[in-house]
């Protein structure tokens, strides 16, 4: 009987998927409102598709997925974006129809807003700080 513990190989987080009503409708949020590259719309059956947003530079990525009843759209999704300028990022998204909460500012905190996509999906803003 073996009592050595497997090892986990985990490098990176790649996808966190946000549950959308209206895929098309969604590309063109995060596409068009929030500047992100689509890097990959694949169908994947029952007239659904495989949807892969990022912000220009980034790594990880965002899945558009379909919702269901099993999983709802207007979730709070816990995701945190990068901003070299929040306070710029939070006037250009509210001039847009962005529904965008107040700058938070806390004294050794990034500075950092909430806001919502197309379908009340919970996202934030974070500024960038020098590592």
């Amino acid at each position: 009987m073996s009592t050595s513990k497997p090892v986990i190989q985990i490098d990176e987080l790649l996808t966190v998927g946000v549950p959308v009503t209206d895929q098309d409708r969604a590309i063109s949020f995060y596409v068009d409102t929030l500047g992100f590259d689509q890097r990959l719309d694949v169908p994947i059956g029952d007239s659904k598709r495989w949807i892969v947003v990022a912000p220009p530079r980034g790594t990880a990525t965002i899945a558009l997925v379909a919702s269901s009843e099993g999983m709802p759209a207007g979730v709070e999704t816990g995701i945190r974006l990068i901003s070299h300028n929040v306070d710029t990022d939070h006037a250009a998204l509210r001039a847009t129809g962005v529904d965008a909460d107040e700058i938070l500012r806390w004294q050794g905190v990034p500075a950092m807003f909430a806001f919502r996509d197309q379908d009340g999906n919970g996202l934030e803003i974070v500024e960038e700080v020098g590592v």
